[in-house]
């Protein structure tokens, strides 16, 4: 595979954070209130973290051009989200008694966002996902 160039990287950049906000307006009109956007932790970056209630999830943002499919998002991906999931709770304690989530948002193209509640859970070890 060919290394992309500078210019195809940037492209993908701005594409993805376009795909982020999208997703942020969909979440957004069904309800739910944004807490923070590309967060980073020690353990991996999250796309959106959002909450609705006693429900915060936390959200992996997938943008292609012509639409991103389920199958995006690999079980390693997954895992880095639970981890840095775990990370931002014990960083934030107000969400300790929260129910917890992880989901995925499928944008690009010219489609709505699709979004996947409860795309994976965490093991009971808390480090790993279970599809």
């Amino acid at each position: 595979m060919m290394p992309r160039s500078r210019k195809a990287r940037r492209l993908a950049y701005w594409r993805g954070l376009w795909g982020e906000r999208t997703a942020a307006l969909m979440l957004i009109l069904k309800g739910y209130r944004i807490i923070q956007f590309r967060v980073r932790t020690g353990r991996g970056e999250i796309d959106i973290i959002a909450r609705r209630g006693r429900v915060l999830i936390f959200a992996e943002v997938k943008n292609r051009k012509r639409g991103a499919t389920a199958e995006a998002v690999h079980p390693a991906q997954a895992a880095r989200l639970v981890r840095a999931g775990n990370a931002f709770l014990a960083q934030n304690p107000r969400f300790a008694g929260f129910d917890i989530r992880f989901d995925v948002i499928l944008t690009g193209g010219f489609f709505w966002p699709r979004h996947i509640k409860s795309a994976w859970i965490a093991d009971s070890d808390h480090k790993t996902a279970v599809f």
